[in-house]
């Protein structure tokens, strides 16, 4: 990743649907209230959908100046030019998606654990941290977190030299933000949070208010830990 695009990493929306809204409709609220990240999650989805909304979403990423990132589907990353790829502990192993991407695309893992982290520590551009709380939006949830959890695994990382940025994820409000930053991670992933408010593009636009006025250390400021 480069300076740029850690700048939206802060605040990172996964998409899904509803009955007002589908994945690409979801996807166009968060942009519109100024998130800079977005992950398309499409779970179970054929792979030629996935592509069909991706090739829809990608260059309104582009427009916007958002990080475009796949859920899962590496191939079709390296295919239409994504800017990354996040995969969940039951896609494929990091490793391997370095081996067939390379080093010019983004690599996030998700990671419930420290031992998880230690895992994929060398193939990741980042972890996806979670769940905070129970959620919905995922099946085969892993443990819940906690903020008691995210300041332990944040303490272990960097008790053993492990600067990688770190997006807490599950179940997480606008509420929640303050504590889940001050717990130790870089930014929050959400996806219910903002479709499911009666205003998503104002939800969103609130979510990034917090996050700018808060006194947390941002991710910018921790570049040079990532040898940025």
């Amino acid at each position: 990743m480069n300076a740029q695009q850690y700048e939206g990493f802060n605040l990172q929306f996964i998409t899904h649907h509803n009955d007002r809204y589908d994945y690409l409709q979801s996807a166009q609220q968060a942009l519109q209230g100024g998130c800079k990240w977005i992950q398309l999650r499409m779970k179970g989805a054929p792979v030629d959908e996935v592509e069909e909304i991706a090739l829809q979403l990608m260059p309104l990423c582009r427009e916007q100046g958002a990080v475009f990132i796949l859920d899962d589907h590496v191939g079709l990353c390296k295919k239409i030019g994504a800017d990354g790829v996040h995969l969940g502990k039951k896609d494929m192993l990091p490793a391997e998606a370095r081996l067939q991407l390379g080093t010019g695309f983004i690599i996030g893992g998700t990671c419930n654990t420290f031992e998880d982290v230690m895992q994929v520590k060398d193939s990741v551009d980042y972890i996806g941290c979670g769940p905070f709380r129970f959620t919905t939006t995922k099946q085969g949830l892993a443990p819940v977190l906690g903020l008691d959890g995210y300041r332990n695994i944040v303490w272990q990382c960097r008790s053993n030299g492990i600067n990688l940025p770190m997006v807490a994820i599950g179940g997480i409000t606008r509420q929640d933000i303050p504590d889940v930053l001050n717990a130790g991670p870089n930014g929050v992933a959400v996806s219910g949070a903002i479709l499911n408010a009666p205003d998503p593009v104002e939800e969103t636009r609130q979510m990034l208010e917090i996050i700018n006025a808060n006194p947390f250390r941002t991710l910018l400021d921790s570049l040079p830990d990532c040898g940025l």
